[in-house]
């Protein structure tokens, strides 16, 4: 099992650069975690894309819908102690400080393409 930044799953389920990478994730450790809120951080890139005609309204919608699918029954709540506190002592927004508590809380790895969180939690962040 791994937690994966909303980067990743963008990667794995809305056509970008990184897609291979992330589907190679996929195939090597398939058992995905993220906080709740990936939800929301997911759906602001794929509106974006559709804003910025990258991706149609339908495909955003169908990328979401499974997205969510696979995420389903590995989403989780983190605490607002340790998510600000973690935020202080890193520099890192609170957005972030979620996946990071949320691996340090279930003892895995962090995968992302954040280069902040990369940089702040070395021992605990691999890269994509």
């Amino acid at each position: 099992m791994i937690v994966v930044d909303t980067n990743v799953l963008a990667y794995l389920w809305l056509p970008g650069a990184r897609s291979e990478a992330a589907e190679s994730l996929l195939g090597h450790d398939p058992a995905w975690s993220a906080p709740l809120l990936w939800r929301s951080e997911f759906r602001n890139v794929a509106s974006g894309m559709v804003r910025r005609k990258m991706l149609s309204l339908a495909d955003a919608v169908t990328a979401t819908r499974g997205a969510e699918e696979q995420m389903s029954g590995r989403e989780y709540s983190v605490p607002s102690d340790v998510v600000l506190s973690l935020a202080a002592e890193s520099g890192c927004t609170a957005y972030d400080a979620e996946f990071v508590a949320l691996a340090l809380e279930l003892g895995v790895p962090l995968v992302t393409a954040d280069g902040g969180i990369l940089r702040a939690f070395p021992r605990l962040a691999r890269p994509l």
